[in-house]
């Protein structure tokens, strides 16, 4: 008996499912019952969303106010948030309604790679020089201290002891030739070493005011994310700074 039940079982025909006619051929590929069953679910599910909202605004209260009415607008389609001009400069706003996060990134990188190369060029040299700093020279006698000369002591030109960097010795500055320099050369250097100092300043509130939209932005993102418990929030955001908020730890599974 069971050896009849395999050779019906193997004599079988395998029955599929019936493809496009040819005379239907271009039409398309021929919607089988899964496809069917996936399109009438999603109809209904749109169907039942529309119901709803029916329902929602034939229920309304015309005469009902909240805030979210004048803290929100669709811009181009797409639901924004207005952002308050107390936490926020004008520009930034501009950037964060206008640009993603991976923009502001770009842009800040390329801001820090500027002020390393102004930095570079500069090298801080009279940053080094202004910087106040105390130098203590231990001597014998009190004698020795009201004679004391600090350019003899240091075997340099007395011009050059304000300097902290590049301060040559006196035989050294025997063997240099120094060129030529006229007064005028001197202020056209001098002009071009504060263009430089101004550009760099410029660059450095930049990348400043791009790191801040970009922390403004990843704390946004963070928010939207479905989670179990909402963040505290622990200081609020401001012009110059971004919100801070504390999550409670989640174990990942």
């Amino acid at each position: 008996m069971s050896s009849w039940k395999k050779a019906a079982k193997s004599t079988q025909k395998t029955h599929h499912e019936r493809h496009q006619p040819e005379s239907r051929k271009h039409l398309g590929l021929l919607e089988k019952k899964k496809d069917y069953i996936a399109r009438a679910r999603d109809y209904q599910e749109k169907q039942q969303t529309l119901k709803l909202l029916r329902k929602r605004a034939l229920n309304k209260n015309p005469d009902e106010f909240y805030y979210h009415m004048i803290n929100s607008k669709i811009s181009g389609g797409v639901h924004r948030e207005k952002r308050k001009q107390k936490n926020h400069t004008p520009e930034q706003i501009h950037l964060m309604e206008t640009q993603d996060i991976k923009y502001i990134a770009y842009k800040r990188n390329l801001e820090a790679k500027k002020i390393d190369r102004f930095q570079s060029q500069l090298h801080m040299i009279d940053v080094a020089n202004e910087t106040k700093n105390k130098h203590i020279f231990f001597v014998d006698d009190p004698t020795e201290v009201k004679n004391f000369d600090l350019a003899k002591r240091l075997d340099t030109h007395p011009a050059l002891i304000p300097r902290r960097v590049n301060r040559p010795k006196l035989d050294k500055l025997k063997d240099m030739k120094l060129p030529n320099i006229d007064e005028s050369s001197l202020q056209k250097l001098e002009e071009d070493k504060h263009k430089i100092y101004n550009e760099l300043q410029k660059r450095i509130d930049r990348e400043k005011q791009l790191s801040v939209i970009q922390r403004k932005l990843e704390i946004e993102r963070a928010l939207k994310e479905n989670t179990i418990t909402k963040p505290k929030l622990v200081r609020k955001g401001t012009k110059n700074a971004a919100p801070m908020y504390r999550w409670k730890f989640e174990r990942k599974r």
